[in-house]
């Protein structure tokens, strides 16, 4: 029998997406190095993190969902890349996709929504951070004109081991 291939739809997230946000979120801190949080989070306590991407402005939430059950299946953000004003200009980008949705574009299409989304912002360069190994990041970025900028050697520790994190950046302006 045939897999039916699901249609996706991307949309900006809204604070009834927080307890679903918050389980995929927490299934790559308990799980993998790919963050570098370590202790899983409550929702409430990822409501400030949700509330501080908007529907518009350079700080946004995409969410994927199956069209037909609107199961949350991924979401892109891009929130400050710095604290300090001159780095106004410049965000850090990231996506998660639930973990049994991998390999079915999800990531494509949530970058693509949110690049779309950033289009008509004064945002000049896009900047994310892949802890290492990554193959899969590091395509997505590629595919969407990241360059490598650099590596910051065994900068986090996590599950007993240090880990490098390599530097990728998009001109947006």
């Amino acid at each position: 029998m045939p897999t039916r291939r699901t249609e996706v739809q991307v949309r900006a997230g809204v604070e009834g997406d927080l307890d679903a946000l918050t389980a995929i979120y927490n299934h790559y801190v308990r799980e993998t190095a790919i963050t570098f949080d370590t202790a899983i989070f409550t929702p409430e306590e990822r409501r400030p993190w949700l509330l501080s991407h908007p529907e518009d402005g350079p700080h946004r939430l995409m969410v994927a969902t199956d069209a037909e059950s609107q199961q949350i299946l991924g979401y892109a953000t891009s929130s400050p890349y710095r604290p300090k004003p001159a780095y106004v200009t410049s965000v850090e980008v990231s996506v998660y996709v639930a973990p049994d949705a991998g390999r079915r574009g999800i990531g494509s299409l949530l970058y693509d929504a949110l690049f779309k989304a950033l289009a008509g912002e004064d945002v000049h360069r896009a900047y994310a951070g892949i802890a290492q190994p990554n193959e899969a990041s590091e395509r997505l970025h590629a595919r969407f004109g990241f360059r490598h900028v650099g590596t910051y050697r065994e900068v986090g520790r996590k599950f007993g081991r240090y880990w490098d994190v390599a530097w990728y950046e998009k001109d947006l302006g």
